[in-house]
């Protein structure tokens, strides 16, 4: 799978994520990485709808502000995610196209779990269907 990679910061956490993404046979692409948060956010997001990419994965101090930059691009769907379970939610019931979490208290272990159930997890389509029914 082609992902497109952004953070604001260079720590043993996002060199991790690399490592089991490439680990884990998927084409990887960073973009934005060191540049603020906002622009992380919004480079991540534009590869993920362009389609030079099929999912992002997006991290700053808290995962916040890289999610809301996200979601400001058209078609992008970031999740901040905190855990596996909320990372399969977000593809299954939401068809979140990119991750997001925060590097402040997000574990590698605990981001190889978001990282293995966002990227194996497909939608439902029977959610999609309800959820494209919501009116904003």
């Amino acid at each position: 799978m082609r992902i497109v990679f952004g953070t604001d910061s260079d720590s043993a956490l996002t060199r991790a994520v690399l490592v089991a993404l490439q680990g884990r046979g998927h084409e990887v692409k960073q973009v934005a990485t060191g540049e603020e948060w906002p622009e992380v956010g919004r480079a991540v997001a534009r590869a993920v709808v362009s389609g030079e990419a099929e999912r992002g994965v997006v991290c700053c101090w808290t995962g916040t502000g890289v999610a809301i930059a996200a979601n400001k691009v058209a078609g992008a769907r970031a999740a901040l995610c905190t855990d596996a379970v909320t990372a399969e939610g977000a593809r299954r019931w939401n068809d979140a196209n990119v991750l997001a979490f925060g590097l402040r208290l997000t574990s590698e272990d605990v981001a190889r779990e978001m990282l293995d159930a966002f990227l194996s997890t497909e939608p439902d389509e029977s959610e999609r269907a309800a959820i494209s029914r919501v009116e904003a």
